[in-house]
C-alpha cells in the first residue's frame, strides 16, 4: 500500500463523541469508539486484521464445505482458504482493496467490483456505507449483479464487540436466536434445534458464563421495527451496547473466540449473515441475484 500500512488507507469519520476508522483493505471496520471508549475490539493501524476483525464477508459469510458447490447445473471449486478444515471461508473480498466513492465528516462509502474468477465466475458491483448517526453506527452493504447470468450471493460482517471487560464471562447477553445450529469439527452445520432448555438460549438476558459460543442462530426474534437485537450489558449496571440486524439478515453468528489467542473470550463476535453457514451447498437463506438485480443489508451498533 502507498502508506505502507497493512490495511491501507485509514478513513476516519466522526460525529459528536463517536469516532470510527474504516480501512481500504476489505472495506473493514478497524475501530469504533463512543466517548473515547472502545465499542469494538479492533486492531492497530500497523497490524493486519486478525481473527476476521471487522471484515466484510462477501459473496458468502462463514464456510463452504470443500469449497465446492453446484449452481446452474455446474460444479464450482473455490480455493480452500481454511485448509485445515478443507473449507472456503468468509468470501472473496476481505483482503482486496476498495476505493472511496463518497466521503463526508460522518460517513464514507467504499466500492469494489468483483470480477469473475475460478470458483466464482460472476460479476458484482459492491458498496458499503458506514455512517455515524444519532442512534450510533449504521452499516449498509449493497451488491448488484452486473453480469449476464444469475449468481449465488450472501453477505455478512465480523465485528467483535466489547465493554472493556477482561472476559465476556460475567457480561449479560441477550440474543434473539430461537434456533441454534450445532457445528461439526469442521465448523459446518450438523443439526438445528430449538434453543429452549439449552445453554444457547439467551432470549432473556443472562451471563455468558462458561458457554463457548461459535454457533449460528436462525429464526431471529424481531421488534416492531423489524430489527433483531443483540444486547450486552455489564452486570453492575454500568456500560452496555446494542447491536441490531435489519430484516435482510436472517442469521446471526456468535463467537467467543476461545481457540484464538488474540481473542480468548476478551470480546464477542456478533456476525450478521444473510444466509446460513454452508448456504452455497444447502441453499439455506441463499440469495440468487438475476442480471441487473440488487440487494442491500443493514446492521447497526450503539454503545
Amino acid at each position: 500500500m502507498r502508506n505502507g500500512l497493512p490495511s491501507g488507507e485509514q478513513i476516519e469519520i466522526a460525529a459528536g463523541d463517536q469516532q470510527a476508522v474504516v480501512v481500504e483493505v476489505g472495506a473493514g471496520l478497524r475501530s469504533y469508539t463512543v466517548g473515547g471508549r472502545d465499542v469494538i475490539d479492533g486492531y492497530g493501524a500497523d497490524e493486519m486484521a486478525s481473527a476476521g476483525r471487522g471484515q466484510v464477508l462477501i459473496p458468502w459469510p462463514n464456510r463452504i464445505e470443500d469449497g465446492a458447490y453446484e449452481f446452474g447445473g455446474t460444479w464450482h471449486h473455490l480455493p480452500l482458504s481454511e485448509p485445515e478444515a478443507r473449507n472456503a471461508i468468509h468470501g472473496l473480498v476481505r483482503w482486496l482493496a476498495w476505493s472511496v466513492a463518497e466521503r463526508d465528516g460522518d460517513r464514507v462509502v467504499l466500492e469494489h467490483t468483483s470480477h469473475p474468477q475460478p470458483g466464482y465466475p460472476f460479476s458484482l458491483a459492491l458498496g458499503i456505507e458506514y455512517a455515524l448517526t444519532d442512534e450510533g453506527l449504521r452499516v449498509t452493504s449493497s451488491a448488484t449483479n452486473i453480469g449476464d447470468r444469475a449468481c449465488p450471493y450472501g453477505s455478512g460482517q465480523h465485528p467483535y464487540v466489547t465493554l472493556g471487560a477482561e472476559s465476556v464471562d460475567t457480561l449479560l447477553l441477550r440474543a434473539p436466536g430461537q434456533i441454534v445450529l450445532y457445528a461439526d469439527d469442521r465448523g459446518l452445520p450438523a443439526r438445528a434445534e430449538s434453543v429452549e432448555g439449552t445453554e444457547y438460549d439467551f432470549r432473556q438476558p443472562r451471563a455468558i458464563g462458561e458457554t463457548k459460543l461459535d454457533n449460528a442462530f436462525a429464526d431471529l426474534e424481531r421488534d416492531d421495527d423489524g430489527r433483531a437485537r443483540v444486547e450486552l450489558r455489564d452486570p453492575d449496571g454500568g456500560s452496555a451496547l446494542s447491536f441490531w440486524l435489519g430484516e435482510t439478515y436472517g442469521y446471526l453468528q456468535l463467537f467467543t473466540g476461545d481457540p484464538l489467542p488474540s481473542v480468548g473470550r476478551r470480546s464477542l463476535a456478533v456476525e450478521p449473515m444473510t444466509c446460513a453457514p454452508n448456504a452455497f451447498r444447502t441453499g439455506a437463506g441463499l440469495l440468487v441475484l438475476e442480471p441487473g438485480e440488487s440487494t442491500t443489508a443493514e446492521w447497526g451498533l450503539q454503545g
